[in-house]
């Protein structure tokens, strides 16, 4: 997902996006400890879509306050 459409959610949002996204990760790494991972570029590209949503809602934050 692109920094703007993570952007254009609310801060609930962000966090249900981030806990889809970690449970995406923890199903990629049970699929690379059993050899099933086709593609291991994903573990990267979840790594990354997960800071990216984690960042946004920091910033989302701080401009709350």
């Amino acid at each position: 997902m692109k920094a703007s459409e993570l952007r254009s959610k609310d801060a609930e949002g962000l966090q249900k996006e981030i806990k889809e996204l970690q449970r995406a990760q923890f199903n990629l790494r049970m699929q690379k400890g059993t050899q099933a991972l086709v593609n291991p570029m994903q573990l990267r590209t979840t790594r990354r879509a997960i800071a990216r949503a984690k960042t946004i809602l920091a910033q989302k934050q701080a401009a709350a306050k």
